[in-house]
């Protein structure tokens, strides 16, 4: 395993290996990896000749920046995780060398942005079209894989490289799940023993809301996950919305689409959290 930290040490090894006939399979993160990570990782090493996984923590999709200081590193650890899987390079690069200059551009993806994250977290998704279009760049992937417990930004991903045309094939993976069903996430380091048993409760209402699904309405449904959530002290919902899976428009009734998900996030504490649930695929 190699670990690279610039974007001419990519882009020759990269070539070297284009020039051997072999194909490219991505995984981009920020870093502080765990099993979720993994699963995505190991259907890349499945699917490709070459795994390559990004470690960067954007700067410019954090509209919080108390969000982004804290937000958890440990290259060394990480490192060691990815070789004990087969990973074949780590690109680890600085600031620098993502933003040689600062990325103005601004993305237009319709009404995707507008709801949900895009409402609580202005300009998030912008940077993370602007790093995730930048890294394809550099690496050229095949193939690129993205876990679905984002599923907001996977859409905007999709959306992104249907508009610039990226020869990318964007793999979707499923949420991994603790044993206790939360929903593993790199924020999760950051709960103390006790707040992440209690942060438990996010997944298991969002799996009992399936049964009540069958006899509310979706109005009801959403008043309902949140007041169970919110009954449960340190916890307190930022928002629960149902929406169709494709648009990520709000549905009223569940009748109005074939595809319909539930999107939560919640705070624990200081550290905020998000979950989703399929009720209709």
């Amino acid at each position: 395993m190699e670990i690279l930290k610039t974007v001419k040490e990519v882009q020759d090894k990269i070539a070297s290996l284009r020039s051997q006939g072999k194909s490219i399979g991505f995984v981009p993160t920020m870093g502080t990896l765990h099993e979720g990570h993994l699963s995505l990782v190991k259907q890349c090493i499945v699917d490709n000749d070459v795994c390559v996984v990004s470690i960067f923590v954007n700067p410019t999709q954090f509209n919080n920046k108390e969000d982004l200081i804290k937000y958890p590193r440990n290259l060394e650890r990480d490192g060691k995780f990815l070789e004990t899987v087969g990973v074949d390079v780590i690109f680890a690069p600085t600031e620098e060398e993502i933003y040689p200059e600062p990325d103005t551009r601004q993305f237009d993806f319709g009404q995707i942005d507008k709801v949900m994250e895009g409402v609580y977290r202005p300009g998030h998704f912008n940077g993370v079209a602007q790093v995730v279009s930048r890294l394809f760049d550099i690496v050229k992937p095949d193939k690129a894989y993205f876990g679905e417990k984002d599923f907001q930004q996977l859409a905007i991903i999709r959306v992104m490289v249907k508009q610039l045309n990226l020869p990318v094939q964007i793999v979707p993976m499923p949420i991994v799940r603790e044993q206790s069903g939360l929903a593993l996430s790199s924020r999760n380091e950051r709960l103390t023993p006790p707040q992440k048993e209690l942060a438990v409760n996010i997944s298991k209402t969002l799996f009992e809301s399936r049964e009540w699904a069958q006899s509310l309405s979706v109005r009801d449904t959403i008043k309902k996950v949140i007041d169970t959530i919110n009954s449960f002290d340190g916890l307190e919902v930022e928002y629960y919305e149902i929406a169709d899976g494709y648009t990520l428009q709000s549905v009223e009734d569940w009748n109005e689409s074939g595809y319909i998900v539930g999107c939560v996030v919640v705070y624990c504490g200081e550290v905020r959290l998000i979950d989703n649930i399929v009720y209709k695929a």
